[in-house]
């Protein structure tokens, strides 16, 4: 059996020598300005993302919401944590809630500007939740799950969650907004709505799950 494979490895060697594979005769174009042209906004990663790829997309969040959903299904059953240290030094919390400002103000950036610049909704999340976790290790839990309940940030979640799906199921099907000036604030068609939903969504996704970690782990 040795002998047959080592006799298809040669033969698979000298076909790549004898008849390489010919090199396509494409036309002579920028994949990125065809991008940029067809998608109305100067990021073509948001392009591809939020256009091209945006079935993909969906399903993206839809995992995500599925991990945020598991992690609080597995550490239902298990005994919540009995002591939960945090950050008690002023130095430490003041550069903390600093970090958190800064992270909310890029975080904002990249949901409002995410279309225009290298950013995006998802990106946009992460510093979100970079913001929700640095107040996090700073703040009391019941007081950040007293916020978290009042500001209904669960439903906010999945209301987020369900208008994305169907904002891009209407853009599957070919239903696209004006797309505006190129470079303009207000440009893209639905691609800046779907920044900002899923800038939305992931930053209370996470503020979730740290919720969930801190009380049944505490900080780790």
């Amino acid at each position: 059996m040795k002998w047959v494979y080592l006799a298809a490895g040669i033969a698979l060697y000298i076909k790549f020598l004898v008849m390489p594979n010919a090199a396509p005769d494409l036309p002579d174009i920028s994949i990125v300005e065809t991008v940029v042209q067809d998608s109305g906004i100067p990021n073509a990663v948001s392009g591809i993302i939020f256009r091209n790829r945006l079935y993909d997309t969906i399903f993206e969040v839809v995992v995500f919401t599925i991990a945020i959903m598991g992690a609080s299904f597995l550490l239902a059953n298990e005994r919540p944590s009995c002591t939960i240290y945090r950050f008690t030094d002023q130095p430490s919390i003041l550069l903390a809630r600093l970090g958190a400002t800064i992270a909310a103000l890029v975080s904002i950036e990249l949901a409002i500007r995410g279309h225009l610049s290298p950013g995006g909704g998802f990106a946009a999340g992460v510093a979100g939740g970079t913001a929700i976790g640095l107040i996090a290790i700073t703040s009391s839990s019941e007081w950040m799950q007293g916020i978290y309940q009042r500001w209904h940030a669960a439903t906010w979640e999945k209301v987020s969650v369900l208008v994305f799906i169907v904002l891009a199921v209407i853009t599957l099907v070919g239903v696209e907004l004006p797309h505006g000036e190129l470079g303009a604030l207000v440009s893209g068609g639905i691609i800046p709505l779907l920044n900002i939903l899923v800038a939305v969504k992931v930053a209370l996704g996470s503020w979730a799950v740290i919720l969930v970690f801190i009380r049944y782990r505490g900080l780790l």
